[in-house]
């Protein structure tokens, strides 16, 4: 064997991190992402109203993850980074609508060579498509206010494409668009509005009960797409040796959730199951963030992840239960410039070990702005309440401190603001001092980057072509 040859022969070996013969042992891999929904607003994650039993189901078959983090409340910004492994100024989609920069790679570039078949069905919100070369298995990008009639998410082709080679591994992304706006999907009559619980966060008016009753039906919606899925695996018989991992991804898009780095938009529910490797009906309060699935993918798949590729890094010891702790802070960037009706610019970064929530807005002058301030009929309707909470809630989402710093175990709704409180002035300044560096490292310059933001959105946005639908190549 020449010199070459056994080198490569190395590399390979290394990469793949298992014994050749035992290769069709690893994984599949499948990451169900849910569209816009706040973390609490699950069955198994303690909403009392919500009816999601696949979720449920597969939470008491594996692991709940309860601190997991996005590094962005906002669609585009959140996927790439969660595709990427690198958080969103790192990578250059910071903004929502946005591209990565030039070289950077995204899952099927490290998966592939490892093997294995990378796929995505549903919907798209990346750019450049170089970067993210996934095999598009079809489906759309957002329900652009269709009736509720006709599927969006083509699981007959998911299933072609995880029954296609029995040898081979695959991962597949199925990115569903429930429950993002319009809730038109599922069945509300399940959910009567008077009969709902109000969130303490929410300010409780007729118009958002009826949206919490349309809303929780395309999550119900959701659960169904996700119990196909599942049902799918074991038709194939693919069951017992995939990997699913179920994300709720960044809040809802009533005040306070979506395009904020309160608790509600950044947090989100995770649920993993691996039969036979995870213990079932358990819990870890590891601290994880969305940059470290790439990573932890790469891991499953028998890879060595590179920590200079990365911000995240793997969790899968804590999957195994061998660890009860991951990272010791995550970090979030919202950027409201270059959305729709969003601010000239209010950027919005978050650090958080998981009990403490600090938030820096940098433009604590101007107005918070987006398309809930815009025409939201919840929003609007809470101007007309005549209480003291609801002129607080109204104020409170338009108008920021520089500072905000939130007790998660004593305030999980973020209500109390003790940026404030001198007893808490060492802690404030830990997690000030955090943020500074890791916005350092990131490279970003705070308000200069904001203003970069539009340079970050490409002029042919592909995912919102005419049908928006993706076909299969």
């Amino acid at each position: 064997m020449s010199r070459r040859c056994q080198i490569v022969f190395a590399i390979i070996v290394i990469l793949v991190n298992v014994p050749l013969g035992q290769a069709e042992k690893r994984p599949n891999l499948l990451l169900f992402l849910a569209d816009d929904m706040t973390y609490t607003d699950v069955g198994c994650f303690g909403n009392p109203d919500v009816l999601t039993p696949n979720i449920d189901r597969l939470a008491k078959q594996g692991l709940r993850l309860t601190r997991c983090y996005s590094s962005a409340p906002t669609c585009s910004p959140l996927r790439q980074s969660l595709f990427t492994g690198l958080y969103p100024v790192k990578n250059g989609a910071h903004p929502n609508h946005s591209r990565v920069h030039e070289g950077v790679q995204s899952l099927p570039q490290y998966l592939s060579p490892l093997g294995y078949r990378v796929g995505l069905a549903g919907k798209r919100h990346e750019a450049p498509a170089s970067a993210f070369p996934f095999e598009q298995l079809g489906g759309s990008h957002g329900d652009g206010g269709r009736t509720p009639a006709g599927a969006d998410l083509p699981l007959n082709r998911a299933k072609e494409f995880m029954a296609r080679d029995g040898d081979q591994p695959w991962c597949l992304v199925v990115a569903s668009n429930q429950p993002h706006t319009p809730w038109n999907r599922g069945d509300a009559s399940v959910y009567p509005p008077d009969k709902l619980t109000v969130p303490p966060y929410l300010v409780d008016t007729k118009e958002l009960r009826e949206g919490l009753s349309k809303y929780y039906a395309e999550i119900s919606y959701m659960d169904q797409q996700l119990g196909e899925v599942m049902k799918i695996l074991r038709e194939l018989g693919q069951s017992e040796n995939t990997v699913i991992l179920w994300l709720s991804e960044q809040g809802s898009q009533l005040p306070f959730g979506k395009w904020t780095c309160y608790d509600m938009g950044i947090h989100a529910a995770a649920v993993v199951r691996w039969p036979g490797r995870i213990q079932p009906g358990t819990d870890s309060a590891a601290l994880v963030s969305y940059v470290d699935i790439v990573p932890t993918f790469l891991e499953l798949a028998g890879g060595k992840p590179d920590s200079s590729l990365f911000d995240g890094r793997s969790f899968l010891p804590v999957l195994l239960g061998e660890k009860q702790t991951h990272h010791e802070f995550v970090y979030a960037i919202n950027t409201t410039r270059g959305i729709y009706h969003g601010s000239e610019a209010y950027g919005i970064r978050a650090v958080t070990d998981g009990r403490w929530l600090y938030i820096r807005n940098l433009h604590p002058k101007a107005q918070f702005q987006n398309m809930v301030t815009y025409r939201d009929p919840i929003y609007a309707s809470w101007k007309k309440v005549d209480s003291d909470f609801a002129r607080s809630r109204v104020e409170q989402y338009v108008s920021r401190p520089a500072v905000e710093l939130f007790d998660l175990k004593d305030d999980p709704w973020c209500l109390k603001n003790l940026a404030g409180t001198p007893r808490l002035a060492k802690r404030r300044g830990e997690l000030s001092r955090r943020l500074a560096k890791w916005m350092e490292e990131q490279g970003d310059e705070g308000d200069a980057t904001e203003r970069l933001a539009k340079s970050r959105q490409p002029s042919e946005r592909p995912w919102s072509k005419k049908g928006i639908y993706y076909q299969r190549k």
